[in-house]
């Protein structure tokens, strides 16, 4: 494995640690994707649900754009390796 290889799968295991710690904690996890307009980020919540959100004019909140489905959920998990 490369040295790049090998700083990718640990930046990535400290992102799932993160992301782990705050979901436990009761706190939402964002994540972040090209794949969407910019400003609009997933945003998961403790139970599950994941929203697509957006910077609130007052750049300090987000404001909900929709709530996907389960299995939208899901797959958004599995794009980002978070299963």
């Amino acid at each position: 494995m490369s040295d790049l290889e090998v700083l990718e799968q640990t930046g990535t295991e400290a992102v799932k640690r993160l992301r782990k710690k705050e979901l436990e904690a009761g706190n939402t996890f964002m994540i972040n994707s090209k794949d969407l307009p910019a400003k609009q980020s997933y945003l998961e919540y403790p139970d599950g649900s994941i929203n697509i959100v957006t910077v609130a004019p007052d750049s300090r909140s987000f404001v909900s754009m929709r709530k996907l489905s389960s299995a939208q959920a899901q797959a958004v998990r599995r794009r980002f390796n978070l299963l």
